[in-house]
């Protein structure tokens, strides 16, 4: 039978071995294996951009000042710098919508935005509906509908809602309410609930 192996240049097993070694000797160097020339590909921060950057954010109709590295998300922002804790980091991936904020009058999640691209924009966290005593329709109606479990979802769930009764006002409709809250995970599964509160606090609005 003829042998199939090539009878010379780069083997598999070279390839392979020649891949170990060249990974173990940056390893050994002290370098990482991701490059970083490239920050359009790997999605590094440059060096010189390392250091913490003086913003403003105009949150809840007063705006703060507050130093952030170039890679803070707006929701660490919120909650870390800004004592605003209502939006939730869960996923951290976009997936839940426990993160969610009015941004310019729009749903956003605030896990995938950065702080710096928050600068001069309209920014509404939870707090800023509505207060115990003054709540938000929105936030009402959550109460008397019982939209509300364990409460990790409810403030993305309340920022979703209130996007949709704002938008759409007496005439949200079912299919407008389920999908303005779409991208909102709820794992109590208190889906029918929410609705109907989004529904009342449309009416009452």
């Amino acid at each position: 039978m003829a042998d199939k192996r090539p009878s010379q240049g780069v083997t598999r097993r070279d390839l392979i071995r020649g891949a170990g070694l060249a990974a173990s000797a940056g390893l050994v160097l002290g370098h990482s294996p991701v490059a970083h020339g490239d920050e359009g590909d790997t999605g590094a921060i440059p060096e010189q951009a390392a250091g913490k950057l003086q913003i403003q954010l105009d949150v809840n109709g007063a705006v703060r000042t507050l130093e952030v590295e170039p890679r803070t998300t707006l929701l660490e922002a919120v909650r870390g710098s800004l004592g605003l804790t209502g939006a939730k980091p869960v996923c951290d991936r976009s997936q839940c919508g426990a993160c969610t904020i009015h941004m310019d009058g729009k749903t956003v999640y605030s896990c995938s935005v950065l702080a710096v691209e928050a600068t001069g924009r309209k920014l509404v966290t939870v707090e800023g509906l509505g207060t115990p005593a003054a709540m938000h329709a929105v936030q009402s109606a959550f109460v008397q509908e019982d939209g509300m479990q364990c409460g990790f979802c409810t403030p993305g769930m309340v920022m979703s809602c209130a996007f949709a009764v704002a938008k759409h006002g007496k005439d949200l409709t079912v299919d407008q309410a389920k999908e303005a809250t779409v991208g909102n995970l709820c794992r109590c599964g208190t889906y029918p609930h929410v609705v109907n509160a989004a529904l009342r606090a449309a009416k009452e609005a």
